[in-house]
């Protein structure tokens, strides 16, 4: 089967390590059509927006879309790229799986967690206006209708993904209305899966919690922002944001993405390390049914990592961009036993 997929290759190094994920899943023998458009920074240079209409448009009628880093100025400049996806396309589901890898350097071996984030509201919509010159308003805006429905895709995900627990994390001690909302939203859900245990953490808590033994949860459930920091954390335990993948998902669209930042300083030096887009891309090809493609690339990967012979150098290593896409590629010609 043909799969049309809009590609987003991003900005600094997203074209590189867009490049070395279309040429493994080729060699693995997916058959891809892909429809390359640009956002972000390198979008806003040649067509003045960073989100020109045709990109909405391309994922709108494929429905799917694998997307690289996208420059977001810090303090300034246009708004996240990311933010405005993910509201134009009402993709209210970010899904971060995060679980240790053979030989990659980490604090601790046993980490398996998924982490469901409401993507569209909270404090991280980026609700804001001056009211007087040196005062700021932030609008954090909860509602019962978004809190309710990505507290069902969570459940939803823990029964279909053999998951035995959920975890909801909030600070309703302090923001007893919005983050209260959140929570009685969760808890009411949490009643209709009397199969899968449900619990909640203060959020300050859990980042000390995950911290001192993250083997001890099993899918966390949270508003915007708090999904932002803590999916980062969480990151951080297992090597890095280098490291694991990333999916918003909406009702009939998804957008699989890379979670790092676009790495301007490294930029067209071939050095970048296309694992984490990779794994979103296995992401991908698991939400097209393509998991046979899926679990030979991912067996390939692990190869390469237990070998430890070529490795990018945030892994350790001096391996270039290609030659660590190539090393890959190359394990794709062993079948799996």
């Amino acid at each position: 089967m043909t799969h049309t997929i809009t590609l987003l290759p991003g900005d600094g190094i997203g074209p590189e390590v867009a490049a070395a994920v279309v040429g493994i899943l080729d060699r693995a023998g997916v058959d891809i059509e892909w429809e390359s458009c640009l956002a972000g920074a390198a979008a806003l240079e040649r067509h003045g927006t960073t989100l020109p209409a045709e990109v909405l448009a391309s994922i709108r009628r494929n429905k799917v879309a694998l997307k690289g880093p996208l420059t977001t100025p810090v303090g300034g400049g246009f708004t996240s790229v990311n933010v405005g996806l993910r509201k134009a396309l009402d993709l209210f589901a970010n899904l971060r799986p995060v679980w240790k890898l053979p030989s990659v350097r980490s604090r601790y071996e046993q980490v398996d967690l998924v982490i469901v984030r409401e993507n569209t509201e909270d404090l991280y919509a980026g609700l804001e206006h001056e009211i007087v010159p040196g005062v700021i308003e932030s609008l954090k805006i909860i509602t019962q209708s978004a809190s309710t429905r990505i507290a069902r895709f969570a459940f939803e995900y823990a029964r279909a993904n053999g998951r035995a627990r959920v975890t909801a994390v909030h600070k309703a001690n302090i923001m007893k209305l919005g983050d209260g909302l959140f929570l009685d939203s969760a808890r009411q859900v949490a009643a209709e899966y009397p199969d899968i245990t449900f619990d909640d953490r203060i959020v300050d808590a859990m980042c000390m919690q995950l911290v001192l033994d993250p083997s001890a949860f099993d899918m966390l459930l949270l508003p915007n922002l708090y999904g932002d920091i803590v999916s980062d954390l969480c990151a951080g335990l297992v090597g890095g944001l280098g490291v694991v993948p990333g999916a918003n998902l909406g009702d009939d669209i998804a957008v699989f993405e890379a979670v790092h930042g676009s790495a301007p300083d490294i930029a067209g030096r071939n050095i970048a390390n296309p694992m984490a887009l990779l794994l979103s891309a296995l992401l991908m090809l698991r939400h097209l049914g393509e998991e046979e493609a899926a679990d030979r690339i991912m067996l390939a990967l692990r190869q390469v990592l237990a070998e430890g012979r070529v490795r990018t150098r945030d892994l350790g290593g001096a391996a270039t961009t290609t030659e660590f896409a190539d090393a890959i590629s190359e394990h794709l010609l062993t079948p799996i036993s």
